[in-house]
């Protein structure tokens, strides 16, 4: 979305964004950072969670291979069972021999396997128990972390549900001013009484769930309460955050040398945010820049563990937290502002 577009359209919202509501600032964000001391005397952390839009195995085992070899172990999403419909993005499922195989050597080799939805595409709440206990006898266990899928209307919490107060208005007026109509109330895995509804399983059968992606790379310093319990949400044991790179343009610029010194420096935590189908590996190769850089992360004194080895860290540090009011605010301002004018408006 253009900012200056946006701004004649809703300046007198501008407060609700900014003012008072960005983030917390540093002195608060380095006060709840800095209890983290991470292991083996390691001086950061570093893990990336992968969506499985457009996956292959033809367009991913290589990057997975590749960050094998260098040390890093992280998440990468599936999708269990295969859908009877037409799905707004897709890629391949569990139910593909060829690449369920590759997935399950993965999880023997140090990934964790996730969740994305149990399908790329909306789910009733029965198509999703099916794919919630097809995971269960696939992996040995229920996903330790999740992050709802696009077009997806079982998404848990999703659309304006992530938001509160006049945040949500902007939302709102956001999404109608971009396409005439938006999609802003077609969410409801939380709504008990809908044929998508199954809070109650995700409650008891996932730990983690991804909300807020943010353009920071030091994600806990822009999120330092995660992981964190929302009261308000209460059918989401505990909500984590991302840092943004949904392709390999992307992932690289958050990646950037300088930024990988600032994380370091920090003593932060970065759980990024991709779809390694989105051209990290093309025309029979891995993007040189991408593997550049991840090789020299790799020669850094991190600790690069999956996602949910990471959060568990955390609790287990500092114990659990439920969110409040003023850092929700602070969090959801400042993902809006970053949504409406870094994004072009993706979620």
């Amino acid at each position: 979305m253009n900012e200056g577009v946006f701004r004649a359209q809703f300046g007198s919202h501008k407060s609700i964004l900014r003012g008072g509501g960005g983030a917390l600032n540093d002195r608060e964000s380095q006060s709840m950072v800095s209890k983290i001391v991470w292991p083996h005397g390691k001086d950061f952390a570093f893990t990336i969670f992968d969506d499985s839009d457009f996956n292959t195995v033809e367009n991913s085992s290589a990057v997975y291979s590749f960050l094998s070899d260098i040390g890093l172990r992280t998440t990468k999403s599936v999708w269990p069972i295969r859908g009877n419909g037409t799905p707004k993005i897709g890629g391949t499922t569990c139910e593909d021999k060829q690449y369920l195989t590759w997935i399950l050597g993965l999880k023997e080799n140090g990934f964790e396997v996730a969740l994305h939805n149990v399908t790329y595409h909306t789910s009733t709440r029965e198509q999703t128990v099916e794919g919630l206990d097809r995971f269960r006898q696939l992996f040995g266990h229920d996903p330790y972390s999740m992050a709802n899928h696009s077009g997806c209307s079982e998404a848990i919490y999703w659309g304006r549900a992530r938001l509160s107060g006049s945040r949500r208005v902007v939302y709102d007026l956001a999404h109608l001013f971009s396409n005439g109509n938006g999609d802003v109330n077609d969410f409801q895995g939380h709504i008990e009484g809908s044929s998508l509804y199954w809070g109650d399983f995700c409650q008891d059968r996932i730990k983690y769930v991804r909300n807020f992606v943010l353009g920071d790379i030091n994600t806990l310093r822009v999120c330092p309460f995660m992981p964190y319990h929302d009261p308000d949400r209460p059918r989401v044991k505990y909500w984590f955050a991302g840092s943004e790179g949904p392709n390999v343009r992307s992932f690289n610029a958050m990646l950037r040398e300088a930024n990988q010194d600032r994380l370091m420096a920090e003593g932060g935590a970065c759980i990024m945010s991709t779809h390694f189908a989105s051209g990290f590996f093309e025309h029979g190769r891995i993007n040189e820049r991408f593997r550049f850089l991840l090789e020299r992360m790799s020669r850094m004194n991190g600790w690069f563990v999956p996602v949910h080895t990471l959060l568990d860290f955390i609790l287990q540090t500092r114990g659990e937290h439920s969110i409040t009011q003023v850092e929700r605010s602070h969090l959801e301002s400042r993902w809006l502002w970053h949504k409406l004018f870094h994004t072009g408006g993706r979620s």
